[in-house]
């Protein structure tokens, strides 16, 4: 007859499910299976947090509810992270090359055509139309002082 193991945890460990277990220390997060350390990464570092999460909803160590549960996130956010590590992988939440907070079409040659156009009196509107790009984009290099719109 085998000795049954209990999942010891240090203290301090909040359960995300009986045998699955988070603690931070200092700014340093750990997770843990059955009291046995399994993974770690910085508090700060959001995209290993989403890939580890990501990874044990689809390794079935826990559901999007334990996760919401225990990190207070929208569950949107964790169906978002899930998906996302189905369809692209680990190399979603790693890759350096993400286009992220940059505008592809917003090239300086176009700047200074929709800037022509802008001290015309033209419309942002009708300025995107032409330039087949949203009025957001316009608006938003608008914001960050690219462009000066005409006052």
């Amino acid at each position: 007859m085998g000795q049954l193991l209990l999942p010891l945890f240090q203290p301090g460990t909040k359960l995300i499910t009986p045998t699955l277990g988070v603690i931070k220390r200092d700014a340093t997060i750990t997770y843990f299976i059955s009291g046995m350390p399994i993974y770690s990464h910085q508090e700060n570092e959001l995209h290993k947090f989403r890939y580890t999460t990501s990874n044990f909803i689809v390794r079935g160590l826990c559901t999007a509810t334990d996760i919401q549960r225990t990190f207070h996130v929208s569950i949107d956010s964790i169906r978002r992270w899930k998906k996302k590590f189905i369809d692209q992988g680990d190399e979603a939440f790693f890759n350096k090359d993400s286009r992220h907070g940059k505008s592809h079409k917003l090239l300086p040659e176009v700047l200074g055509r929709i800037q022509l156009e802008l001290n015309k009196g033209r419309s942002v509107n009708s300025i995107a139309k032409d330039e087949n790009i949203s009025e957001g984009s316009i608006r938003y290099a608008i914001n960050l002082g690219r462009l000066k719109k005409k006052s």
